[in-house]
Parts: C-alpha cells; structure tokens; sequence
C-alpha cells in the first residue's frame, strides 16, 4: 500500500515515540530525562534487567545497547503486535486520530481474504472441541486421560478431536454458509483431484489449535491414536495463513511468559509443550513438525537471549540437535546463544515429568550445556584419536566449524575452548598432569634470542608457528639445522 507523501512525518509528529513504547515498559526514572525527551528502560525485545533500551523522543528513533534492537513507531508495533507494516500504521493512525488513506483495492482484498479464512479456521477449532465431548470422542478423552491431560490443559491448549469421518468438518462448516473454497484453503480440506465434493484433511485424530503471537488461529495439527498409522504427526499444509517454517506452536503465551522472567524451553512436539507449561515452565514452544529453522531461531532469539533445547535423549533427539548446531553457528551473535539439554534414558519431557516430577525437568534444565560442548561430542564421539592422521582429521573439521562463525570475538572464544577439550583429550599425561615441554640445557631453541642478537630478541617476544609442537626436547642436530630467523616467516 503506497502512503500520501508526508502522511508517516505527521502520524510521528502526533504520536511521540514515548507514548507508542511507553505502553510496553516501565521507564527507568534514574536514567531518563523527559524533559529532553530522553528515556530509558528494560527492553522488551530481551529478557533483561538493567535499562539498555533507549528512546530518543526528538530524533523518534530506539535501540537496545543489548540486543541491538533498533528504529521508531512503525517498527516497534510490527515487532511488538506481530503485523505487517500497515497494520502497524493503522494502529498508529487510529491512537493518532487521523484516518487512514484509501487502501489499493488488491491489497484490501487480500487482508480482507485472511480475515476470513481466520474466521473459517475458529469455526473449526469449536468444531472440534466439541467433538471430543460427543460419544464419538469417548475413545479420544479415555487416550487423553492415560496422558494425563487434565481439564485444564484440555482448555488451555483447546485440544478437540477430528472423528473418523470423511465430511464431517466440510458439512458442518457449509451448514453454517462457509465457502467450500475457503474451507479448502484454509487447508481443513482436501479437493479430489478427479474432481467432486472435498474430504476432511484431519480424521480420527486428537486437534491441537496452532495460533499465531497474535492469538490467531492459523492451522491445525493432528495427532493419530492408532500406533500403526502412517503418520503419527499431520500439520496443516502451507497456506496463505500458515508457514510451518516461520511458527512456532504455543509462541504468543511463551513470548508473554519469557518477558516475565521465565526461560524459553524448546520441545519437540505438541504434547511436551504441553507437559511443561502444565508443570509451570510456560515459556515452551516447539517447530511445527520440521527441523528448527533459520526464521524461528531468529524468532526464538528475539524472545529471549538463550533458548534451551531440551533433545529428546534418544538417538533421534541428538541427531536433532546436532543438525541445529550447523545452522545456528553462522547466525551466531554476542549475547545470543544455545544451551542444549539432553534427557536421561531417551526420555521426552512429557515421559520426564511425569514419571519424576517438575524438579527433575528442573535439574535437567539447570544442566544445561553450551553449544560448543555438543559441538566437540559431534566431532569426538565414538572416534579413536590413536594416530596423528586421526588427530589431524580431527582438527581440519573444527577448523570448518569454526569458519563458519561470522563474529570474530565469538570464533575467537569458540577456539579456546576447543583448545581447552582438544588438551584434555591429548594432552594429560597418565599420571594426569600436562607434560611440560622443556629445552635441554645449551640446546637453543628456534627463534629464540642468542646473547647479542637484536632480531633474535624481537623474535623471543613471538611465538614460532611453523615448528612442530610435542616433542620433548630438541635434538642437537635440529637446533643446529635451524637458524635463529625462520625461513617461513
């Protein structure tokens, strides 16, 4: 949508920056000068507690010292609310008292067309709910009570049930005057190809609601009671409404939760999202059927700072896991990282919690560990380092981690404490102490200082790279074979 000239230079002279962030922190009184329209406070972008966040009411620009968050009114409702640049201009408009330009008739459409098919996805979300309490949903509720899913995570999560039924959804919601086109495209459909009346997508399943940050419901998922079905999982498909790539499942509560303090908890699936936030760890999310992608990393980061990842501890959970460490070490920044915790015995929150307790999820989560831990398992695991071939190998692919950190201070802090994992596993001699490497007595070492020499006593204040490290002296005939100044350099 194209705006008047000047319409966004007078909806920021109506609305001072202040007053839009104003709504969403508490400003610190120490630090802030309002009489120079100068504020500052926590950022609601990070979980913090120091006030780096800062509004420049004259020039209406803010940015986090922290996160590095940064722009004015526009930008801050988009990120804040979630929406679209006119969205967020409308919202301005509205609080500013000034009435917004014609809109393009195309794009009214289009926003007019996800109204309704949001519109048609609620339809079905009470559709379902209801279900689950017919007699048709008996065997449901029975398989939901051995998961120990209470009335209120039941309510909470609004957890109804797909019946066994080929158009049971598509009648109900035609009954109700809904569009068969926008029942199929809101993806609770499937059209035949050879043509006819479309069938349920989702049938002899328990329905989880999938609802954007702003409480919008934007797809379903489905899990099958039978054991042997060939889909344990079924999402909705990708539509005009959902993109399961750029979504997270429970993300509005968690974002509300995390800002309050509380830890963001990556899970696998539906039901461990649902077990912790039951057991009080309410900042859970989980991906929505994939791996975690490069869009909700990013969108995991801009909840919180540390997201912890609690693998599953099977053979699949780690997998999972390692696969995150490749895509997020490019995308690393300072202040944002990954903790990583495993579960004992190839248990699953869900399994964890409810066969010990909160305090053991707590103690697994309170083990948590940093990413290059799980970085270094990857590459030393299972693997005999008996050769310096091995050892070798060893090092060229950490050298091809590391390179793909694009921070310098945090690939120069990734490396030491690689240095740090590769002494201990090389370096301790069997009585458990590293072996110090002296030089025999008269025995000069390479590109050190000999009485007299000037350039040798630059060189002693450098370290020589091209030798060799390990042995434990210099033979005699190699220090007479190298010259104080190294031909390499």
């Amino acid at each position: 949508m194209s705006l008047p000239p000047g319409f966004l230079d007078e909806l920021r002279n109506r609305l001072p920056l202040s007053q839009v962030v104003g709504r969403k922190v508490i400003w610190d009184p120490r630090k802030s000068n309002r009489a120079k329209g100068d504020f500052w406070a926590p950022c609601p972008f990070h979980t913090e507690k120091s006030a780096s966040f800062h509004v420049d009411d004259r020039k209406g620009f803010y940015y986090c010292f922290g996160c590095h968050a940064k722009g004015d009114a526009v930008s801050f409702v988009k990120e804040t609310e979630n929406v679209g640049f006119v969205e967020a201009v409308e919202i301005l408009a509205r609080e500013a008292g000034m009435v917004m330009p014609a809109r393009d008739p195309q794009a009214a459409q289009k926003a007019d067309r996800r109204t309704e098919l949001v519109r048609v996805m609620e339809e079905a979300v009470k559709w379902f709910r209801l279900q689950l309490n017919t007699q048709a949903g008996a065997a449901a509720r029975d398989y939901l009570a051995r998961r120990r899913l209470g009335a209120s995570a039941l309510e909470r999560f609004e957890i109804g049930f797909a019946p066994d039924s080929r158009n049971g959804l598509y009648q109900a919601l035609t009954a109700k005057g809904i569009a068969p086109d926008l029942i199929v495209d809101a993806g609770l459909c499937i059209r035949p190809d050879e043509g006819g009346t479309p069938y349920d997508r989702f049938r002899g399943r328990i329905i989880f609601p999938i609802r954007d940050a702003r409480g919008r419901a934007i797809s379903l998922g489905g899990r099958a009671m039978d054991p042997n079905a060939r889909a344990k999982y079924l999402n909705g498909p990708e539509t005009e409404l959902f993109d399961k790539g750029r979504n997270l499942y429970n993300l509005g509560p968690a974002r509300e939760a995390c800002g309050k303090g509380k830890p963001l908890i990556v899970a696998e699936g539906y039901v461990d999202v649902i077990a912790l936030v039951e057991a009080g760890f309410t900042g859970a999310v989980a991906p929505l059927g994939t791996a975690i992608t490069e869009d909700q990393l990013k969108l995991m980061w801009r909840i919180a700072d540390e997201p912890v990842i609690a693998l599953d501890g099977d053979a699949a959970g780690l997998r999972a896991g390692l696969r995150l460490v490749d895509l997020a070490l490019p995308l690393l920044e300072a202040g944002k990282a990954l903790r990583f915790a495993i579960l004992p015995g190839g248990q699953d929150p869900d399994d964890l919690i409810k066969a010990e307790g909160r305090e053991a999820m707590e103690r697994v989560l309170a083990s948590a560990r940093p990413m290059v831990d799980l970085l270094w398992q990857r590459e030393t695991e299972g693997k005999v380092f008996d050769s310096p071939e091995r050892k070798a190998a060893l090092d060229k692919s950490l050298r091809a981690a590391l390179k793909k950190i694009a921070d310098p201070s945090i690939r120069t802090h990734y490396g030491e404490d690689i240095k740090r994992l590769r002494e201990e596993l090389f370096g301790l001699s069997r009585g458990g102490q590293a072996p110090r490497w002296t030089m025999p007595q008269g025995v000069v070492q390479p590109g050190a200082a000999r009485p007299g020499g000037r350039a040798g006593a630059a060189r002693s204040r450098r370290r020589c790279r091209c030798l060799p490290r390990g042995p434990r002296f210099w033979p005699r005939r190699a220090a007479r074979r190298w010259p104080n100044s190294c031909a390499r350099r």
